[in-house]
């Protein structure tokens, strides 16, 4: 069961990333809720719609839902209401979404949606099929406007791409925060302790959490309430024969156990390409190199 809201003013949307250009939609949601006094409610799905009606039942997300609640909570959303999307809501009817789903259920005062937004079965629904039914059903249709909406799509776009290339910089910046990824730390093959460099070897929770591309990465790491300064390395490992990607993340000035505990590893620059080194004496003059490039980029 849903709480009342009080003149809730509602967005629908996956909000992935939830980045500079969702900002835009929020910041519409959080004006005209103060201008009628009301309450800005977000609807998502989980999971991601995608994964039930799209061709590919492979997703790659910018963040987890709990990544997601901890966000838009950050923005100052008053309500977040979080849909178990499966085969039976995707099955339904324009209009019973709307009815049976909306208004029954959420009880909006405006709807703030995009002009191009879809809903239903066959994603029949849309923008004027809300403002038809809206007189009839006591509720008011804001529209956001095309640059804004383009604005979230080209973001969502360019962050995946910049990820997948490396390009942390510019992933950072269309995001407005720094890319982060939680992980379990797990037992490898110690080899890192060996060459003075002792690795927390993580093991992603959400296989749909998009990584960034393979290489050695600056990084924040927050073990506990505390925050380090580190590297990290996403890869094969291919000096040492490695067959299955690591994510292998060397913490600076920091001795303690850790296994089993979760980290949350914040990606701030990239620094190279993963690469074959021809033993581990080679390996370990490039760590050394990698330490002195990470401490450089974290500390400017």
């Amino acid at each position: 069961m849903l709480p009342p809201f009080q003149r809730a003013v509602i967005t629908i949307g996956t909000f992935d990333g939830v980045h500079s250009g969702h900002r835009h939609i929020l910041n519409q949601l959080k004006a005209e809720a103060q201008r009628i006094t009301g309450e800005t409610v977000i609807i998502t799905f989980h999971p991601h719609p995608r994964k039930i009606v799209g061709q590919s039942h492979q997703v790659h997300l910018l963040n987890t839902i709990e990544e997601k609640i901890e966000l838009l909570t950050n923005e100052g959303i008053d309500h977040l209401v979080v849909i178990p999307f499966d085969e039976a809501f995707a099955e339904q009817s324009a209009e019973a979404y709307i009815k049976d789903f909306l208004v029954s259920r959420i009880h909006p005062h405006t709807i703030i949606i995009g002009y191009d937004h879809r809903f239903g079965k066959n994603r029949t629904g849309n923008y004027l099929m809300l403002e038809h039914y809206a007189p009839e059903l006591g509720f008011v249709v804001k529209e956001i406007s095309k640059k804004v909406l383009n604005e979230v799509a080209v973001s969502s776009t360019r962050i995946r791409k910049a990820l997948q290339e490396g390009d942390i910089i510019q992933a950072n910046e269309l995001l407005g925060y720094d890319y982060f990824f939680e992980g379990r730390v797990i037992k490898g093959n110690q080899l890192g302790r060996t060459l003075g460099y002792p690795t927390a070897n993580l093991k992603i929770q959400n296989e749909e959490k998009l990584l960034p591309a393979n290489g050695v990465y600056a990084v924040q790491v927050k073990a506990g309430n505390s925050m380090y300064k580190g590297m990290m390395n996403i890869g094969f490992r291919p000096t040492v024969g490695g067959k299955r990607l690591a994510i292998e993340v060397n913490i600076f000035d920091f001795d303690q156990d850790i296994y089993d505990t979760t980290l949350r590893v914040y990606v701030k620059h990239f620094l190279r390409a993963e690469q074959k080194f021809k033993g581990l004496d080679a390996l370990k003059i490039q760590l050394a190199q990698d330490k002195t490039a990470a401490l450089q980029k974290l500390t400017r």
